[in-house]
């Protein structure tokens, strides 16, 4: 069921747009239908009137979609890797989508790379569902509207749902949130090993991938990751999952490593349901996600002519110390 970006958003009361049906859409994605699936992310992506309704619609037919959230720095090879995954899966049956998340254009701030460019392998499969989602400024590496999109696909009936990022950076680690499991790629010569250690992607990582492994010196990125897990971290108490690290050719057809990567990517699935680490981290997700649309909600209201004019007033009388700002914040929050 593969689509791309540019199929048309469906925008609730805009002229041009016709309304949309969101039972109908919600029902026509669970039966494979990729124009719906399309249409409820487009929903999702323009933060429609109708995203609640939405959300309510969605939410019996999810929990079932296995996330993977695929990160690391620009020209590692995340898509290449991506599309051997994809097809690796697909080769065992199961359905399933990409959220490619692109840089945004400054001007359209729609994404500037596109999926119909950089996965045409998989264009016309009806069990692959590829969607680029544009950052739209968002400094974690994803789009704000991707929970809610990966809500979209889990219920459309994914088996696994691959989040691909723009890149990886001090601020770019939210994937680990949102994903069951992170993989982290490096490429030998870059000098990864000591931005891994910068960035922090060690403690996020729970499987290591040296692309481009047929390049000198991947045995000693190898090295390199080893040595620095030896060094502790969340990955050395009792009972923790220790990240392997796996060599892959993504670019090549035959031999390219990606069979042990899906391996052990099972291997950390299984351990996830063991270990009861699968539930505790969806409940962390649920958790954030909650509270992120709270403290939105809170933003909104300030924002409203009441809200904006309390907050003025009180800030007036922090700066003339009138009142310190932690009162403040609770007479505003007590008004809203």
């Amino acid at each position: 069921m593969t689509a791309g970006a540019g199929v048309p958003a469906v925008r609730s009361g805009r002229r041009g747009r016709r309304a949309a049906d969101v039972p109908a859409l919600v029902a026509g994605a669970r039966d494979g239908d990729a124009r719906s699936v399309a249409r409820l992310i487009s929903l999702v992506e323009d933060a429609s009137p109708l995203l609640r309704e939405v959300a309510t619609a969605l939410a019996p037919h999810t929990g079932g979609a296995r996330v993977l959230g695929l990160t690391g720095p620009p020209g590692v090879g995340k898509s290449t890797t991506t599309t051997a995954l994809v097809r690796a899966f697909r080769a065992a049956g199961r359905r399933v989508g990409v959220l490619a998340v692109d840089p945004s254009s400054p001007f359209s701030g729609g994404a500037l790379l596109g999926d119909r460019v950089r996965m045409q392998d998989h264009a016309g499969d009806p069990g692959v569902y590829i969607r680029s989602m544009a950052s739209r400024g968002h400094l974690g590496g994803l789009a704000w509207a991707t929970p809610q999109a990966l809500r979209v696909l889990d219920a459309a009936g994914c088996d696994v749902v691959l989040v691909e990022t723009v890149g990886v950076g001090q601020s770019e680690l939210e994937v680990a949130s949102l994903a069951d499991t992170t993989l982290v790629l490096l490429a030998p010569g870059m000098g990864d090993g000591v931005q891994a250690a910068k960035a922090g992607i060690l403690e996020v990582a729970d499987v290591f991938v040296v692309n481009k492994a047929d390049r000198d010196g991947a045995d000693q990125t190898v090295r390199d990751l080893r040595s620095m897990l030896s060094l502790g971290g969340r990955h050395s108490a009792a009972g923790a999952w220790r990240p392997p690290i796996v060599k892959t050719v993504a670019a090549r057809d035959r031999d390219n490593g990606v069979d042990e990567l899906v391996a052990r990517l099972d291997e950390h699935a299984a351990w996830l349901a063991s270990s009861g680490e699968r539930e505790r981290r969806r409940l962390e997700r649920a958790t954030r996600e909650v509270e992120a649309i709270a403290v939105a909600g809170l933003r909104e209201r300030m924002g409203d002519v009441g809200g904006s004019a309390a907050l003025a007033a009180l800030a007036a009388q922090v700066a003339a110390g009138e009142l310190d700002p932690y009162t403040a914040a609770d007479a505003l929050v007590a008004q809203l």
